[in-house]
């Protein structure tokens, strides 16, 4: 079983992550950050998870990317598959992604590290 490495950012913050499949959920998908509620929180509050997840095409996405994953794992000479998780902030729908993605990939067999690299840091103003 190949070793899956997840990493959510975000685009404003710093180019994405070198990675064999990188999300870019910026434009297809609904961005909590526009709902001044949900502004502060994060992809780890249940508000924020339940509306990202509630999105449609999102439930899709994850299943599309768990296919991919494990197309890329029966490959003959792969030991480690990165994926990038991107939005506009890395705060909100790549974190819930990535932790989504992971759940799935770990119940399949898979040894999955997640690294949220813009969670900490603040929200981007735009």
């Amino acid at each position: 079983m190949a070793t899956v490495e997840i990493i959510s950012f975000g685009f404003l913050h710093a180019p994405a992550p070198e990675a064999d499949v990188v999300l870019d959920l910026r434009r297809a998908f609904r961005d909590p950050h526009v709902d001044p509620r949900m502004r502060q929180l994060t992809g780890r509050d249940r508000l924020v998870r339940r509306a990202v997840l509630r999105t449609r095409g999102i439930r899709q996405l994850l299943g599309a990317t768990t296919r991919q994953v494990q197309a890329y794992a029966s490959g003959p000479s792969v030991g480690r598959i990165v994926i990038g998780s991107g939005c506009a902030g890395g705060r909100h729908r790549s974190v819930v992604v990535a932790d989504q993605l992971a759940r799935r990939l770990r119940r399949r067999g898979h040894t999955v590290t997640v690294t949220h690299r813009d969670l900490h840091l603040p929200v981007v103003q735009r």
